[in-house]
């Protein structure tokens, strides 16, 4: 069962209709807010779709445990219904494991593919039972800080106290039950074998300072898929579309335009 993806549409500047479609995803426990800092470069060329993975931000949750194609499933049910045939994506963290699951179900479908701070595989399955089982005990509280400090570097934190504060606040309140289901998405998701037999046209960015998703993941990715380019932003944690906002804008529009 897909869910209808809670979502919202902008751009292009010049209303264009033909313009190429650019579908955004967050990563696991935050909702589209996260792109906010590059959404008006990104339309000024492109009709950006973003949405909230099922479980988080407005998006309902199916019942059961929703596999990493059953996440990408939700992102095809939702361009249907919006009429999109082709599309761009670019995805962070648990939204890049989508976007590669995309590359690899539906490959007629995507035109370009930018997989940020993300892996073919995403870390040990006993892990992740153990965080979606916390969560469902205890709350968003019992990780929400010890993930902030995997997104944001101590001085980008010290920086901008603000920003910080916003985004522990929507990690505390993201649904504990959506967030458990993605969590149980990630322990079924290893598409290393299967990295060659992407055809998309595809940017890796990786963030030199990144707990989560360390250099050597999305360094397997890029060498994986077929002509992939990698690009390492130095100085960003996990969050590299928030903190490092300013070199990740050229690095998308150098890309997809």
């Amino acid at each position: 069962m897909t869910a209808a993806l809670n979502h919202r549409v902008d751009g292009p500047d010049d209303g264009s209709p033909d313009a190429p479609v650019l579908v955004l995803g967050a990563p696991l426990g935050a909702d589209m807010r996260v792109w906010d800092r590059l959404l008006p470069t990104l339309t000024a060329t492109h009709r950006v779709v973003r949405f909230d993975t099922r479980g988080h931000g407005a998006s309902p949750l199916p019942p059961g445990s929703p596999t990493m194609s059953d996440l990408a499933a939700d992102v095809l049910a939702l361009l249907d219904g919006l009429g999109v045939a082709r599309f761009r994506y670019a995805g962070i963290s648990l939204a890049g494991a989508v976007g590669l699951t995309l590359a690899l179900d539906a490959p007629d479908r995507l035109d370009r593919l930018v997989v940020l701070c993300s892996g073919a595989r995403l870390g040990e399955p006993e892990a992740w039972h153990e965080r979606a089982a916390l969560v469902r005990a205890e709350g968003m509280d019992a990780v929400a800080e010890t993930v902030l400090g995997r997104w944001y570097t101590p001085e980008f934190a010290s920086r901008e106290p603000e920003t910080a504060a916003d985004t522990l606040a929507m990690l505390r309140a993201a649904s504990p039950e959506g967030y458990a289901a993605s969590c149980e998405a990630i322990v079924g998701y290893d598409v290393r074998d299967r990295l060659a037999d992407i055809r998309t046209p595809t940017l890796v960015v990786a963030a030199g300072r990144d707990p989560s998703t360390p250099l050597p993941l999305p360094t397997e990715v890029a060498a994986g898929v077929p002509g992939a380019r990698l690009e390492v932003v130095e100085d960003s944690a996990h969050l590299v579309i928030v903190e490092a906002a300013e070199a990740v804008r050229p690095l998308l529009t150098d890309f997809l335009t």
